[in-house]
């Protein structure tokens, strides 16, 4: 069990465990005032409940494939402040959009799975978790570009390699990149993260460094004015 501020979050049965790709996406996400929420590949559901936390106007819909984690994510939802705003859908995205053909969203977001035709590891829970087959992000890219509201946007994290290939589908879906925010263990690090935000409208491209950590164990002022609203040691 991982305890926030204001919800905690059991992990149990679910193979991606709360990360700090997770909570930056869930912190750093930008959105005016958004109404219909969709988080893909939610896992424990941590970053839907920190933005039903951060947007309380916001229905907030979870897909999530693997079984365990969705029955998981559901009791943390019904288990949090915001359970009436939070819906759980046991399916995949592709599944999920077949029977909800008009359905439109302010706000998307995905921490999805992020190796590629890569050395997969032991576990089907753990492959399907961080593994992305052929044409996963096609897929993916193609649900958001169809789905976002006119002036929804898109927030995604990814590594860099990945980044690049999900930059290129978004372009020819007609999606437009309007803000990367690289993220850096420390300065003096290259970034490994990238997190993304795509929208239908263009606008200029807006960049950014984020740094985690000034030194070994010792969280940067940034990281921690991101965080201090749910992470309890702050």
């Amino acid at each position: 069990m991982f305890h926030f501020k204001q919800f905690s979050v059991d992990q149990t049965g679910c193979a991606m465990k709360i990360n700090t790709d997770g909570v930056l996406l869930g912190a750093l996400t930008e959105v005016d005032k958004p109404l219909a929420v969709l988080d893909i590949g939610t896992g424990t559901g941590v970053i839907a409940l920190m933005l039903a936390q951060r947007f309380p106007a916001a229905q907030i819909d979870a897909v999530e494939i693997d079984e365990a984690a969705a029955n998981t994510a559901a009791n943390n939802f019904k288990n949090s402040p915001f359970k009436d705003r939070l819906t759980l859908y046991a399916t995949d995205f592709k599944s999920f959009f077949d029977n909800r053909p008009e359905k439109k969203y302010d706000l998307i977001v995905s921490n999805p799975p992020f190796y590629i035709n890569s050395l997969q590891s032991p576990g089907a829970k753990k492959n399907q978790a961080k593994h992305a087959g052929d044409g996963f992000f096609d897929g993916l890219i193609e649900v958001i570009a169809s789905h976002l509201a006119n002036n929804g946007i898109c927030w995604l994290v990814l590594p860099r390699d990945t980044s690049a290939l999900v930059k290129t589908l978004a372009a020819s879906s007609g999606l437009s990149l309007q803000k990367i925010i690289k993220i850096h263990s420390f300065k003096t690090d290259e970034a490994h993260r990238e997190i993304l935000a795509f929208g239908l409208q263009s606008a200029r491209i807006s960049e950014q460094n984020f740094v985690i950590y000034d030194a070994p164990k010792i969280y940067s002022q940034e990281y921690q004015a991101a965080l201090r609203g749910f992470l309890t040691i702050f």
